[in-house]
């Protein structure tokens, strides 16, 4: 199992990702000008969240779980007849089901929003409920988006399935510009009309190489194919585990509708924020080894084999903890640098910043452990154990949705603090979850495979070097005003990172040497 072809896939993965979220964050700043933490931006918000669901559920997480170490393994074996039947049969049904989960949700919205938004009244409910009926065909579409997805990454194609969501953020951005003149809430619709358009150019952009690298492709419901079964098998068991983790951010919508107005909007922000080291390296590194696992492994489950995968798992867990560790720091320190040079613009205040700082480093409480947790759970499903992921997930949605309410209807009170600041509540507690979560995944599969882990003295190194470099930025922080946050975020974070490379060469940590030596490889070129 040799790392040198995976590295070059995580780098295109990641390259992907970085463009999709760069598109991601251009299209929260605009939305954030013209809308601001409004009962609008609140109501948009949520009606995005709620047919996620479905994408989450039935999208790339899933799918890339059960479909690929398949798919992966019948290529592996030279079968691209039979791998191609299970494709087409797995296209075919995933396109039925979806298109019957779509209708129910346009006819039940009114009921899904009781549950998921029940702080919600008046016209900003009804504006919610317009808003998820028009999104939901979309997300439709999105899930088709992540079977091409599965195809291309077992083609070790990774480019272009993860960089393709740069369509879906462009159309987004074009339908706030060009109806920028629009109402606030005639806006909005508008919006989410740009957001169909976007999910439909995110499918079809991978159509052309899906059906190229298919030559025998052919959509069937054959379902008594032993693959397709297996495939449906494990998609049962992973879309459980991810619906699992999904009813625990719903949670967590729900008790914020309860937050008052801009506390929905204000964790979407936030959001966007977390979810950027998230995908860029813990995806990254999890999309690019799965396929690779999922070959090598095989039918094989012998010392030798389990012993190259504890290499590969260790050696990814360095390298999503050498990002991690510092952008969690950043979370906790520099949060409100990376807020405004983001989002500070129009309607978007610095008290707005403030908050949602607060929140952002929340969520810096578990970043790392469920970044790390990405890993692991690809190596369960490389192995084909699907169970054990959604028995921890269902652990984590049982501490989240407790250590959640307790945060927002106990902890806040007690403390004296006002109800909105729960939010920031929220997220740390479900960062605590994520990490009970992380360890019960390294327990189980170190006892299965063999030892599993990082050093104790390297994060001790990356800690202290993160510690280090954001009090020296800290002091650079305080320095300047904040009327120019772009620049004083380039100013402040760049000496962040420079001083965390520093410090890490200094200390001999691996992962900073072969970032530099590729970078000045590439550098000379």
């Amino acid at each position: 199992m040799a790392r040198e072809s995976t590295g070059r896939h995580a780098l295109l993965v990641g390259i992907g990702i970085l463009l999709s979220r760069i598109m991601g964050l251009v299209r929260q700043r605009v939305f954030s000008h013209y809308f601001g933490l409004s009962d609008t931006a609140d109501a948009f918000s949520s009606a995005l969240r709620v047919p996620n669901f479905l994408q989450n559920l039935f999208g790339e997480g899933v799918l890339s779980a059960s479909f690929i170490p398949v798919y992966a393994r019948l290529l592996a074996e030279g079968k691209e007849e039979e791998a191609d039947h299970v494709a087409g049969a797995i296209g075919a049904l995933l396109g039925l089901v979806i298109s019957v989960i779509v209708l129910i949700g346009i006819l039940v919205t009114p009921w899904l929003l009781w549950a998921i938004a029940p702080g919600y009244s008046g016209a900003k409910r009804e504006l919610t409920i317009l808003l998820v009926r028009i999104l939901f065909p979309g997300t439709g579409l999105l899930v088709c988006s992540a079977w091409c997805l599965g195809i291309l990454n077992s083609h070790r194609k990774f480019f272009l399935s993860y960089s393709a969501p740069v369509l879906w953020n462009a159309a987004m951005i074009a339908s706030l510009l060009i109806f920028r003149r629009a109402g606030q809430e005639q806006l909005a619709v508008y919006l989410a009309w740009g957001t169909v358009a976007g999910c439909a150019l995110q499918f079809l952009i991978q159509i052309p190489p899906v059906l190229r690298f298919t030559s025998h492709l052919r959509l069937n419901l054959d379902t008594t194919s032993h693959h397709v079964r297996e495939v449906v098998r494990n998609f049962g068991s992973v879309a459980i585990s991810r619906g699992v983790v999904q009813i625990s951010a719903y949670v967590d919508q729900a008790l914020s509708s309860l937050l008052g107005q801009g506390a929905m909007a204000a964790m979407t922000t936030a959001a966007s924020i977390n979810m950027l080291p998230v995908s860029l390296f813990g995806m990254a590194v999890s999309a690019a080894e799965l396929p690779a696992m999922a070959s090598a492994v095989g039918m094989q489950h012998d010392s030798e084999t389990y012993a190259a995968l504890v290499k590969r798992v260790n050696a990814g867990l360095r390298q999503i903890a050498f990002f991690i560790v510092p952008s969690a720091m950043a979370f906790f320190a520099l949060g409100d640098v990376i807020t405004a040079a983001l989002y500070q613009t129009g309607h978007f205040t610095h008290a707005h910043t403030l908050y949602v700082w607060g929140i952002i480093a929340g969520s810096g409480v578990g970043l790392l452990a469920t970044t790390l947790g990405r890993l692991y759970s690809s190596t369960y499903y490389a192995l084909r154990d699907t169970r054990s992921p959604l028995r921890f997930a269902l652990v984590r949605l049982a501490l989240t949705t407790l250590f959640g309410v307790a945060c927002v209807l106990v902890a806040t009170p007690v403390l004296g603090l006002a109800p909105r600041w729960g939010a920031a509540g929220l997220t740390a507690s479900a960062g605590i979850a994520g990490w009970v979560e992380f360890m019960l995944l390294r327990r189980k599969l170190n006892a299965r495979i063999g030892h599993t882990g990082l050093p104790f003295s390297l994060m001790v190194n990356l800690w202290g070097a993160a510690l280090a470099s954001a009090a020296f930025a800290w002091v650079v922080k305080l320095q300047f005003h904040h009327d120019k946050p772009i620049l004083l975020a380039l100013l402040v974070l760049g000496t962040y990172g420079v001083l965390y490379f520093l410090l890490t060469w200094l200390l001999g940590i691996e992962e900073c040497r072969k970032v530099l030596d590729r970078l000045l490889r590439r550098f000379k070129r």
